[in-house]
């Protein structure tokens, strides 16, 4: 596991976050087992309480479950699965809208750039059709 760290946000929410990415982009399946919490504080040079505090915060929003002395394993819930991709893109249009707010941007013209990016960006990873 690989997190890129910043400085604004708590760490266990970064780790909260990163496990989120994975799961919606299918690096971490339903019922694929994780890391435990002290293994996964070496892999990314996290305190080991931190790593408990992400534990916890994930097991809290029923992303993962832990059952007594088994590794923890991600959900097979299919609707916290599918909140997981829901919440990442809502962030992502919020942290969008409110960079470009102060410009103001008839909607119009802001829709048009970003699908014209979202085409061009979507082609030079060779993830759309032509």
């Amino acid at each position: 596991m690989n997190v890129n760290f910043n400085n604004r946000d708590p760490v266990y929410l970064q780790v909260v976050r990163s496990f989120k990415e994975q799961i919606a982009i299918g690096q971490l399946a339903p019922g694929e087992e994780i890391p435990s919490r002290r293994e996964l504080a070496n892999q990314i040079k996290i305190n080991p309480n931190t790593a408990q505090r992400a534990y916890k915060e994930m097991e809290e929003q029923g992303l993962i479950h832990t059952e007594r002395n088994h590794p923890s394993k991600i959900t097979s819930d299919a609707k916290i699965l599918g909140k997981v991709r829901e919440e990442l893109l809502e962030q992502a249009v919020d942290d969008f809208v409110a960079s470009v707010q102060s410009i103001n941007v008839p909607i119009e013209e802001l829709l048009r750039l970003v699908e014209k990016s979202y085409t061009t960006v979507g082609k030079n990873r060779g993830l759309m059709n032509d």
